[in-house]
C-alpha cells in the first residue's frame, strides 16, 4: 500500500481488541471515539472451536454485525488497527498487516491465543474497501528482553517474550505523564490483569524481562494454569490418561479460575465473593498472593530502582483483591490503580500517527528481530 492512498482515505479509523473472553471495537475519528463497545463471549459461545483461528468467522460476524446496528458504513473508515498477535518476536512499532502476518497468524506459529484474530479479522475488513490499510502495533510478542532474561536453565529451553505489550506501555506512558516524567526516565513494574496475567520489569523505557502470560510462566490467571510443578507436569503429560491437546488446554484455556472455580469470568468470581463463597475468596486471594510473588521477582531485575508499580486490565476494578496486592507489594514502591486497559486508545493513536507521516510502519518479514 502506498504512502500516497494512504492520506487519500479518511482518519476514520476501526479498532479492534480480541481478548480471551471478549472482543472490544471501536471507532475514532480523528482523535474522537465516536463508538466503544464489548462484545462479551461466553464458554459456551466459543465452546464449538477447537483452536483459536476457528473463531475467526464467529468473532467477524459478531463485529459486523454490531457496527451495521450502529449504522457504520465501512467504506468511510480509512484504516482498520488489530491487536497484535503471536507472529514472530518483532521490535516495538507499528506494523502493515500483510499476507505473511496473516498466515502466521493464522496457524500460530508462536501459539495460541485470541490476539491473532486481531490481525486475521482487521486484514479482512479492510480488503473490503480499496485503499483501507490494516495495521497492527506492540504486538504480544514484542521482544526487548535482555540476553540474561532468556535463559530458562537448560539449554533446550529458552524463555522468551509474549506479554500484554500494548496496554502495558500505554499504561507506562499514561503514567510517566501524568507524574511529568518520560516514560524512557523510569523503572516500573506493570502489572496486566486479565484472561491472562503479565508482569513486566520497565527500564528506561524497555521491557527488559516479563513472564510468559501464555503457556505456562509466572501467575495463574481466570483461564490460564501459570507455573505448574515440573516434576508433577511431566508425570501427568506421561500419565495416558490425556492427550496433548487436553494438557495444553489445563495450560491455556482451562486452567486457573476456570479449573477451580468453573468460570473464567472475574467478574463472576467477584459476585460469588460477595455472597458470601468463601471457596471463590480463598482462590482469588491465591491468585493475588501468586501476582505479588511475581511483582517481587521483578523488583529484583530492577535491582530495587523502583519508581512505581502499575496495575491495570479488567481485573484491577475489584477492589479487594487490589488491596490485597497493595498490602505485599507496597514496600517495594508507590503501587498506581488503572483499571481496564487503554488498548484501544492506544491502537487508534499509533494508526493515527502513522496516517499523518509522525511514524513509520514497519514491513512484517519472518525473520522478526
Amino acid at each position: 500500500m502506498s504512502q500516497t492512498l494512504y492520506f487519500m482515505k479518511s482518519l476514520r479509523i476501526l479498532v479492534i481488541n480480541p481478548g480471551s473472553t471478549s472482543t472490544k471495537i471501536a471507532i475514532y475519528d480523528n482523535t474522537v471515539c465516536s463508538l466503544l463497545k464489548t462484545l462479551h463471549h461466553s464458554i459456551a459461545d466459543l465452546a464449538p472451536y477447537k483452536t483459536i483461528s476457528e473463531q475467526f468467522e464467529f468473532r467477524k460476524s459478531v463485529i459486523l454485525r454490531e457496527l451495521a446496528h450502529d449504522n457504520v458504513d465501512l467504506e468511510s473508515i480509512g484504516t482498520v488497527i488489530g491487536r497484535g498477535g503471536l507472529t514472530y518476536p518483532l521490535k516495538s512499532g507499528v506494523y502493515y498487516i500483510n499476507e505473511l502476518m496473516v498466515e502466521h497468524c493464522r496457524v500460530g506459529v508462536m501459539g495460541e491465543h485470541a490476539s491473532n484474530l486481531g490481525s486475521l479479522i482487521a486484514y479482512d475488513i479492510a480488503q473490503i474497501h480499496p485503499g483501507t490499510v490494516a495495521l497492527t502495533a506492540d504486538p504480544v510478542v514484542t521482544d526487548e528482553m535482555d540476553d540474561i532474561a532468556r535463559v530458562s536453565g537448560h539449554p533446550l529451553f529458552k524463555r522468551v517474550s509474549i506479554f500484554h505489550a500494548l496496554n502495558q506501555k500505554a499504561v507506562a506512558r499514561q503514567h510517566a505523564s501524568k507524574i511529568g516524567k518520560p516514560y524512557e526516565a523510569l523503572n516500573l513494574i506493570v502489572v496486566h490483569l486479565g484472561g491472562g496475567i503479565t508482569v513486566g520489569a520497565h527500564h528506561y523505557g524497555r521491557v527488559i524481562d516479563v513472564n510468559n502470560g501464555l503457556d505456562g510462566e509466572g501467575p495463574f490467571s481466570p483461564e490460564r494454569s501459570g507455573t505448574l510443578p515440573a516434576g508433577a507436569l511431566i508425570d501427568l503429560c506421561f500419565s495416558g490418561k490425556y492427550t496433548q491437546e487436553e494438557l495444553r488446554c489445563m495450560l491455556n484455556g482451562q486452567g486457573g479460575l476456570s479449573a477451580y472455580l468453573g468460570t473464567n469470568d472475574a467478574r463472576e468470581v467477584e459476585i460469588s465473593i460477595n455472597q458470601g463463597d468463601k471457596k471463590a475468596a480463598f482462590y482469588l486471594e491465591a491468585m493475588g498472593y501468586q501476582v505479588s510473588k511475581t511483582i517481587g521477582e521483578m523488583a529484583t531485575v530492577l535491582k530495587g530502582n523502583i519508581d512505581g508499580i502499575l496495575i491495570t486490565g479488567g481485573i484491577a476494578y475489584d477492589k479487594q483483591l487490589m488491596t490485597q496486592i497493595r498490602e505485599r507489594v507496597e514496600f517495594i514502591a508507590p503501587v498506581s490503580i488503572y483499571p481496564g486497559q487503554d488498548e484501544l486508545k492506544s491502537l487508534a493513536m499509533n494508526a493515527l500517527m502513522v496516517a499523518r507521516g509522525e511514524l513509520e510502519a514497519f514491513v512484517y518479514d519472518k525473520t522478526g528481530i
